[in-house]
């Protein structure tokens, strides 16, 4: 009688096995174990433990611990995704409260139009001798420029008024401003932020990056903006 009970234990899988074989066949499908699939194993075990070795009751918290654990985590993901998905809405919203106003947009077209002022900022770093604001036409030519005197770091702006240098109104369209700067004797180009009026907002799948559409088709993505106008 005694040698049966030896082999029916010496047949019983002790519960360690029993898991081995719970896991799921396919790894690489199922990395990641989720909660349906801790609580089917964990019971497995349970179920087929060895009864003359029992799971330890140091080991059995640990694997509730473990579960509880996992649910916690679990909870605070979808928390967290929900939070972002919110959090993105809600940058879209604000976003969106920009349409038809002014940003102010390096090297954007400058648009004539309206009779509207257009206004064009540069930053300097270390001052000038002079600074040079030119106005392009389609085809390239300066149809107006504007001669500012010495400056000190800082911003320079300068409000075009739609005249050529003769003082005629010039035809509404898509101009460009450009700037030089004259220091020391040298002369180097300036990088000029035109107020453009936005038109549209575009969301990134991926990051949820807010990007807006001014007049003329330039783009600029939101977290560059420096300054917004009426």
């Amino acid at each position: 009688m005694a040698t049966a009970i030896t082999n029916n234990l010496a047949s019983i899988k002790r519960y360690e096995d029993v898991a081995e074989a719970a896991k799921p066949a396919n790894k690489t499908a199922n990395e990641n174990m989720g909660q349906t699939e801790f609580l089917k194993l964990f019971t497995t075990q349970l179920q087929n433990q060895n009864p003359l070795d029992p799971v330890k009751n140091e080991a059995f918290v640990a694997q509730l611990a473990q579960f509880s654990q996992l649910e916690a985590t679990t909870n605070m993901s979808t928390s967290l995704n929900n939070m972002v998905s919110s959090m993105s809405g809600e940058r879209m919203l604000s976003g969106a409260a920009l349409i038809g106003k002014k940003v102010a947009v390096p090297d954007a077209p400058a648009i004539w139009k309206n009779g509207q002022p257009v206004e064009s900022t540069m930053t300097l770093k270390n001052g000038a001798d002079a600074v040079r604001f030119d106005v392009l036409n389609a085809k390239g030519e300066s149809v107006r420029n504007k001669v500012l005197g010495p400056q000190t770091a800082g911003n320079v702006s300068w409000t075009w008024d739609g005249l050529d240098d003769a003082g005629n109104a010039l035809p509404e369209g898509s101009y460009s401003i450009k700037a030089q700067v004259a220091n020391q004797g040298q002369i180097t180009p300036g990088s000029v932020m035109t107020l453009s009026t936005v038109r549209s907002i575009t969301q990134n799948a991926t990051d949820g990056s807010l990007t807006l559409e001014v007049d003329g088709g330039k783009s600029i993505a939101l977290s560059a903006v420096q300054r917004v106008g009426i």
